[in-house]
């Protein structure tokens, strides 16, 4: 048997493994390699660090993936060239992630507008479904459909879960425009979470969540169960 592969190591540890593992052996080691691809520019966005250096990181990321797509990847960055090779996976989608994590990075978000919150879902989370859904090898349309309301469904659901440790990083990514409907006036994230009015605000985004949730397994229901079976499994552990 292979020894496990670095990325496949990395992706071992996350939510999201169980659908990952049930792919075939070429999908599998694309997945891990996307996943870590991922998992290394979030690290640099967490980072406690000076914000100048993670946006050099993050810079230095763009020109790697440049270098890949220009045919002279980095020596480390040769498996996630064979993915990109195989199923064609797109540039921009890359970029993306990475301007979403420079979000993060150039300041702490705060109460964004929901058009910046929008933004912010499609970069971290819908660009890696479109990745993703390549791989998969989904219909286009049906493809990008799915990578937009799951990526969406699942990242709000994220937000949800992580209010308590996103503020202790000085984060906030509930929509402002749902506080001033709740009557919070505030953005200071721990002054948020303990207003009584806060129930109210994370239930409009749990609706958010839930159309999004049922858009998305529509989109499933009829695709070739094949095709979905990894998605599915992925949404179950945060469904």
């Amino acid at each position: 048997m292979n020894a496990p592969t670095p990325a496949a190591k990395r992706a071992s540890g996350s939510s999201f493994y169980n659908g990952m593992r049930i792919l075939p052996r070429a999908e599998r080691e694309a997945m891990f390699e996307i996943y870590s691809f991922c998992r290394a520019v979030d690290d640099i966005a967490d980072d406690p660090g000076p914000r100048q250096a993670r946006r050099e990181a993050l810079t230095q990321w763009r020109r790697d993936i440049d270098a890949l797509y220009a045919g002279s990847p980095p020596l480390e960055l040769s498996s996630l060239a064979e993915a990109v090779r195989r199923f064609d996976l797109k540039r921009e989608d890359f970029i993306a992630v990475i301007d979403g994590m420079e979000m993060d990075v150039v300041a702490d978000i705060r109460a964004p507008d929901r058009a910046t919150l929008d933004l912010y879902c499609d970069r971290v989370a819908c660009a890696v479904g479109r990745l993703s859904v390549r791989v998969f090898g989904m219909a286009p349309e049906a493809g990008l459909a799915l990578a937009h309301h799951l990526g969406r469904a699942l990242q709000l659901t994220n937000i949800l879960r992580d209010l308590d440790e996103d503020a202790s990083l000085g984060r906030l990514y509930l929509p402002r425009e749902g506080l001033q409907e709740a009557g919070i006036t505030t953005t200071d994230p721990q002054e948020v979470l303990a207003h009584p009015a806060l129930p109210r605000v994370c239930a409009g985004l749990v609706a958010l969540a839930a159309e999004a949730f049922a858009n998305a397994q529509a989109i499933m229901a009829k695709a070739r169960r094949r095709v979905v079976r990894a998605p599915r499994i992925m949404g179950e552990p945060i469904t």
